[in-house]
């Protein structure tokens, strides 16, 4: 599409697809309190202050993993390189992990504009706790409640002071994304739906594990054809309600 990269990144259940659900304005990434909900990469369009940008929320990245972890960070590292600008969520109420280490020393070796997001303060009085996430060597922490979308503006202004120079994509006018048509690949889990996905589209977009539902969220990407651009999406497995699910007859 042409739109700058706004990448979120950060460990496990640090908040970030609160944060993206807060920006996008809507309930897009799934949210739960057990961790590693999130393993695929999610693009999503927003705006702020009349610039248009692409959104990507990540799983959560963790060092020195084997298997489905592995991949889940590779994904991460992917949208990082991608990026114009990068999120680097944390948890004030946590405090600086080895976790948040190892993602900073990503960071610093990548040419890309970070902002240090310290999410979960949810009042005044623990603004002061964000500064500790200074020594992550990211320049000043940016504090926020995701949750209630406490200092997201603030966030989000610095967020367009640090993208590119707006080019013609972005200009108002016709909305063409809608337009596209779209593929949707379904079927029930594990028969090999993402792996289809990732080779119509000739990229690693999600992951491919054996693990039954690895995909949690449906993902979308715009492939360019010969007869014009053509949207396909990658879907969660489909299974059949029980009887629980039905309710009564």
């Amino acid at each position: 599409m042409g739109l700058p990269v706004v990448a979120i990144v950060g460990r496990p259940n640090v908040g970030k697809s609160t944060l993206v659900n807060r920006i996008v304005g809507r309930r897009e990434a799934i949210v739960e309190e057990q961790p590693g909900i999130t393993r695929d990469r999610k693009e999503l369009e927003s705006d702020w202050r009349g610039r248009r940008f692409l959104l990507v929320d990540t799983g959560g990245w963790m060092a020195g993993n084997d298997g489905l972890d592995a991949q889940v960070s590779r994904q991460a590292e992917r949208a990082i390189k991608g990026a114009d600008v990068v999120l680097f969520v944390v948890d004030a109420t946590v405090g600086v992990t080895e976790e948040d280490d190892h993602v900073a020393a990503l960071l610093r070796r990548v040419n890309r504009p970070v902002v240090v997001v310290v999410n979960k303060v949810d009042s005044e009085h623990r603004e002061t706790e964000a500064w500790d996430f200074s020594r992550l060597g990211l320049g000043d922490p940016v504090p926020v409640s995701a949750l209630h979308g406490r200092l997201v503006g603030d966030l989000l202004d610095q967020v367009v002071d640090r993208l590119p120079e707006p080019g013609p994509e972005e200009l108002p006018g016709d909305d063409a994304a809608s337009r596209i048509p779209s593929v949707a690949v379904v079927g029930r889990p594990n028969v090999g739906k993402s792996t289809l996905f990732n080779r119509l589209i000739g990229d690693d977009r999600s992951v491919v594990h054996d693990q039954p539902g690895t995909t949690r969220d449906s993902i979308d990407t715009v492939v360019e054809t010969p007869d014009g651009p053509l949207r396909f999406i990658d879907t969660a497995g489909m299974r059949r309600k029980s009887r629980i699910d039905q309710g009564p007859e």
